[in-house]
């Protein structure tokens, strides 16, 4: 029973099995094929955050009629793409091999990478594109289903935490890459040079782009060349192919969609709909809230937001290695209570509060007698500050730089608790059974939060400012704890809820 060891403390990217299976030809095989997924994960998150910081400036600099409304369509073009495919490919990968799904996601998001290099070029609409282009990426970015579905299947009950740990590791690696690349890539400039032959302009705007689809490439060489079909049950013994339902086991499959709890399945849909909402506003509003708040240039959000950001990526790495023995020691439920803690404590931080207020933007007022004191000199400056068309700008206070860094580093804390518990416990619940199609409806539902949150924040924070966007949140992350705690008794793992193991 060594696979259902309580004490188990597997570190980080390890492989957890007994000494009698590490020599097992099957168990190495099993987690090449998991690390694949690992790798893959790692490639779809450094192809999401790779441009992250640079969509606004870019979207500004190929169409001035953009405003931070349309921010908020194009980050959720990207997470709208990916809820309409997220089931799509968790059917499909239910029925047949997974490598037909990860490769043909993995093209699409190629694909589109390319187009998004290519947006500046039309004379119209380059907006448009632009929206097009992150909606196809998001679309290629819906074989996480598949990715998550392969590792809950490839993996026992007690194997299964520490490899979604390992997976959102990699997640978070990606995380600090792409940042880490696109700060880096930040001193091409914003002209760069032109590829006469592709007529494509390099700059540290598309380079990025462009990078992502190389990754893409490398991820569909080792899906073709390394990735087997893997499966064990509950208790780490290996059955047939994860997505093959032999005569055997139907009747056992058949029982388990009936066992299923359908209202811890819903919930811990929604708490993961709330997670990912939550994180989707902020992504989304860092960008242009350090433009408001600190009078930062495209180049300096950037770069600085970049350097935050792969901040919060090593932080998060080491909240992993916390996760699993956390998780032991007090269970995957108080992990994911905590998580949600320390959220409402980072979005409380960030209220604005004070005296000081935001430098204004008197850019388009270039008669305005205020110009010769708000103004930095002649018009080829960049304007810098709070947009003036932001009436609330002028009426609520600055949020300080130590404000922004302290609630960085709390929703780097909470956040990736919060991420690896609701799924970790999401497969559990779903027992033995194909769970492709039930991660694309987590995905989605993730996918839907993420499609609506940069909506919901980018309106609000232009109507009514940062005040009551980040208290709505806050609002937010109570009714999430409200309901965990309700539904507490249910979050169960399918084993334990069956009487097979004593929590």
């Amino acid at each position: 029973m060594s696979h259902l060891d309580p004490d188990d403390t597997t570190p980080l990217l390890r492989d957890d099995a007994s000494s009698d299976d590490s020599q097992d030809e099957d168990y190495r095989g099993r987690w090449r094929s998991i690390r694949v997924m690992y790798f893959t994960m790692f490639l779809s998150s450094v192809g999401f955050t790779i441009v992250i910081t640079s969509l606004w400036p870019y979207l500004q600099k190929i169409d001035s009629s953009a405003d931070a409304s349309f921010l908020g369509w194009m980050v959720a073009a990207y997470s709208l793409g990916q809820m309409v495919a997220s089931p799509l490919f968790g059917l499909w990968s239910n029925h047949r091999p997974r490598r037909e799904p990860l490769v043909c996601s993995i093209f699409i998001n190629l694909a589109a990478n390319i187009y998004y290099a290519y947006a500046c070029l039309p004379k119209t609409n380059n907006k448009y594109h632009m929206l097009m282009s992150r909606a196809f990426v998001g679309f290629g970015a819906g074989n996480v289903a598949v990715v998550r579905s392969y590792v809950a299947g490839a993996t026992s009950l007690n194997e299964r935490t520490g490899a979604m740990a390992n997976m959102s590791a990699c997640q978070a690696l990606g995380f600090i890459l792409g940042p880490a690349l696109q700060a880096c890539l930040s001193f091409i400039g914003e002209n760069g040079v032109m590829v006469k032959f592709l007529d494509l302009q390099l700059n540290m705007y598309t380079t990025p782009a462009l990078l992502a689809a190389v990754f893409g490439l490398i991820n569909i060489l080792l899906v073709l060349l390394v990735l087997k079909e893997h499966c064990v049950n509950e208790d780490g013994k290996h059955i047939r192919s994860i997505n093959y339902i032999s005569e055997d086991t139907v009747d056992i499959l058949d029982e388990s969609v009936e066992a299923i709890d359908q209202v811890a399945v819903v919930t811990s849909n929604v708490l993961f709909f709330i997670v990912m909402f939550i994180f989707a506003v902020f992504e989304t509003i860092a960008t242009p809230l350090s433009m408001d708040m600190f009078a930062w240039t495209r180049k300096e959000a950037v770069l600085y937001n970049g350097i935050i950001m792969v901040g919060i990526g090593f932080q998060s790495i080491l909240v992993f290695l916390l996760v699993k023995a956390a998780a032991t020691r007090f269970g995957d439920r108080p992990v994911l209570l905590a998580g949600f803690g320390i959220i409402f404590c980072g979005f409380i931080i960030l209220l604005p509060w004070g005296n000081h207020f935001p430098k204004i933007q008197w850019a388009d007022l270039k008669n305005n007698s205020l110009v010769s004191q708000m103004s930095e000199g002649n018009g080829t400056v960049e304007p810098t500050g709070c947009p003036y068309e932001q009436t609330w700008c002028q009426t609520t206070p600055a949020i300080y730089l130590a404000q922004y860094i302290s609630s960085d580093f709390l929703i780097g804390v909470g956040y990736p608790a919060c991420n690896v518990m609701s799924y970790t416990l999401y497969s559990k619940i779903l027992g033995p059974k194909p769970q492709g199609v039930y991660m694309g409806w987590l995905t989605a539902s993730g996918s839907g939060a993420r499609t609506l949150g940069p909506i919901f924040v980018s309106h609000v924070y232009t109507l009514l400012g940062p005040r009551w966007a980040f208290g709505l949140i806050c609002g937010m992350v109570v009714l999430g704890v409200i309901l965990l705690l309700s539904a507490y008794h249910r979050l169960i793992a399918f084993s334990v809820r069956h009487g097979r193991i004593v929590e």
